[in-house]
């Protein structure tokens, strides 16, 4: 009876170390992503927004020809949507490229 209990510990032990492998991988993955720029336009290119993969803002690049004093909120509407669009594809890639690690796994918090 003994052995039972030991190989089921051994199952345990070995289902510990992949975890903790898988947990270095998402780390390591995490940081690359943490680096990687995506880019979202609005309004035809009037407006381009590059954010990284920790959702930061880095850029914004708005086109002369879209600036009118007249018109503020329509600039404004295209940073918005531009800005939201980049943090979603930032969001979006660091998604897929954890559930790459997981296997599609449902873990909480990625």
């Amino acid at each position: 009876m003994a052995k039972g209990k030991f190989k089921g510990m051994g199952n345990m032990g070995n289902m510990m170390k992949q975890v903790q492998q898988m947990q270095k991988k998402m780390a390591k993955v995490q940081g690359e992503i943490e680096e990687r720029e995506v880019e979202a336009s609005a309004g035809g290119g009037a407006v381009t927004v590059k954010a990284n993969g920790k959702k930061e803002i880095l850029d914004i690049v708005i086109e002369q020809d879209v600036v009118d004093p007249d018109d503020v909120e329509m600039l404004q509407d295209l940073i918005l949507a531009a800005t939201n669009e980049a943090l979603r594809k930032a969001e979006e890639m660091m998604t897929t490229e954890m559930q790459k690690i997981t296997g599609g796994l449902n873990i909480p918090g990625l």
